[in-house]
């Protein structure tokens, strides 16, 4: 399926009548020049004004004197992250970026977008499909002691078994939750109970923005954090929704401009600042623009490639587990040749056959990150989900189109119900869904085991997961062709990796 024009959260549009969307290991190093000057050359200023990531040997002394011919170059530092050598830098240098790679100490760079940095008018990125009073009043009147009142309509949480889990364990007020996404509004009266205001904060820009709300959506801005963030933690208050682990803290870490782009220097702020203010667990449900996947071998995607993986690993090794979204396309990712045909998607699109071992999609398939699966109502593969062989580590509900997957009564739509700004629920579906779902189990084990390391963490996510087999020949919606073939076996496969994740075995000691 089609990801929108504007921006790739991990949000589904689905089929009419159904509903709307709310929307590797390093880089190697390429040859250093020797030491030396600075180039001298005359500098043009006659160019649009780009971001970009400059990677660095890291040391102190190597990031000052990159500084220095950032500044030669026609750039200006925006802000470096030191501790994992990257620079995010502005210039309107049309020869900035090969300029700077011949600069002593600097291992790769590239622009961070294709268009230039404008502003520009928020465009339409989709709705939710909003509960209805109808809905609310029918699901109230069914829920039983102990839920919330909308609890019912949820049929992901038994879906894992996070209704069980709750008996048992709400989760840990200790164990923080980062949403890195498009904002979250901490007003929500499900979401403002368990919300962590000193580890959220507003990226945007590359640089942290630590202003008072300054991590909420605009009036005009995506929802799709907000939603996301209800699934993990909306409180067990006795009314709305109830969370996966409603009873952790939930932070917003707001990453996506006006127009709904992810791009790599606020993606690195993200996960750089998640590492410094205890968080936990990190969930992304997005990729980082303008390509879908980022070739290695490019000067400009390689070094965003480079850029975020240092971001990850840096945050994992501060006790960090990020877990993100697989995507919306039905791509096998395992595959050595995908057609791309929305890159860049800031700008003109060009077709390209990118090989994901070497193009691979950031965040969700670097090194070390959790990525995540959808399964509908039926707890098939959803019909959008990505999948893959050696990709997938785990599976659970993202929703699918009630047609192809209709939950059980009481609940009346295979999508996902959750929080929205402003004090609303609305519905929505997408591996976007599927992998807070993911984000709240880890923060059950990390509850559960306080001293877990992210390896630990992971380990038991996939141990404890429910293995679920491929099953038939995929046929999701019985037109008697096959629409996506599964490999592997019942204890790991290309549509569920480990299975579908269990929040009752990681509230289990």
């Amino acid at each position: 399926m089609a990801h929108l024009a504007s921006r790739r959260t991990r949000a589904l549009t689905l089929p009419v009548g159904l509903a709307l969307t709310a929307s590797l290991g390093f880089l190697p190093g390429t040859a250093s020049a020797a030491p030396g000057k600075a180039p001298t050359a005359t500098v043009r200023t006659d160019g649009p004004k780009l971001s970009y990531v400059v990677n660095t040997r890291v040391g102190l002394g190597t990031v000052k004197q990159v500084k220095q011919a950032i500044a030669k170059a026609g750039g200006t530092v925006v802000t470096s992250y030191d501790r994992i050598g990257v620079i995010v830098v502005h210039s309107q240098n049309p020869d900035f970026g090969p300029a700077i790679r011949k600069s002593w100490g600097v291992q790769s760079a590239g622009a961070t977008r294709t268009n230039p940095i404008v502003p520009q008018a928020t465009k339409d990125i989709g709705v939710a499909q909003p509960l209805t009073a109808a809905q609310a009043e029918a699901a109230s009147a069914k829920a039983t002691a102990g839920q919330d009142e909308l609890e019912p309509l949820q049929w992901d949480l038994p879906a894992i078994k996070a209704d069980k889990a709750h008996q048992k364990s709400l989760g840990s007020s200790k164990v923080t939750v980062g949403v890195i996404d498009t904002g979250v509004d901490d007003t929500h009266p499900d979401l403002a109970p368990n919300f962590d205001r000193k580890a959220s904060v507003n990226c945007v820009s590359g640089a942290p923005d630590t202003t008072d709300g300054a991590w909420r959506p605009a009036a005009n801005e995506s929802d799709h954090g907000t939603h996301v963030a209800g699934t993990i933690a909306a409180a067990k208050n006795g009314t709305g929704v109830t969370g996966v682990a409603p009873g952790v803290k939930v932070s917003g870490i707001k990453v996506s401009n006006p127009d709904g782009f992810f791009y790599t220097e606020a993606v690195v702020c993200g996960f750089v600042w998640a590492a410094e203010h205890g968080v936990d667990v990190t969930n992304n449900s997005y990729y980082t623009d303008p390509w879908l996947f980022n070739c290695k071998n490019d000067p400009d995607q390689g070094a965003l490639v480079e850029a975020v993986t240092r971001a990850t690993r840096y945050a994992e090794g501060r006790g960090v587990v990020n877990v993100a979204a697989a995507g919306n396309s039905d791509h096998d990712l395992a595959l050595r040749a995908i057609e791309d045909t929305t890159s860049p998607n800031d700008s003109t699109t060009v077709t390209r056959t990118v090989d994901p071992r070497l193009c691979p999609d950031i965040p969700t398939m670097l090194p070390g990150v959790v990525t995540v699966s959808a399964t509908g109502a039926k707890g098939l593969k959803s019909s959008y989900s990505n999948y893959g062989l050696g990709i997938i580590d785990v599976a659970a509900p993202g929703g699918d189109s009630t047609v192809y997957q209709t939950p059980e009564a009481p609940a009346t739509s295979g999508l996902i119900l959750s929080t929205l700004p402003g004090g609303k629920f609305g519905y929505k579906a997408g591996t976007s869904m599927a992998s807070p779902h993911v984000a709240g189990v880890a923060a059950l084990i990390k509850s559960t085991h306080p001293y877990a390391s992210p390896a630990v963490v992971k380990a038991l996510l996939t141990h404890q997961a429910d293995a679920t087999a491929c099953g038939a020949p995929y046929d999701i919606d019985g037109d008697g062709t096959v629409d996506a073939v599964c490999q592997g076996g019942k204890s790991y496969n290309g549509f569920y990796g480990a299975g579908v994740v269990d929040a009752l075995d990681a509230v289990r000691r």
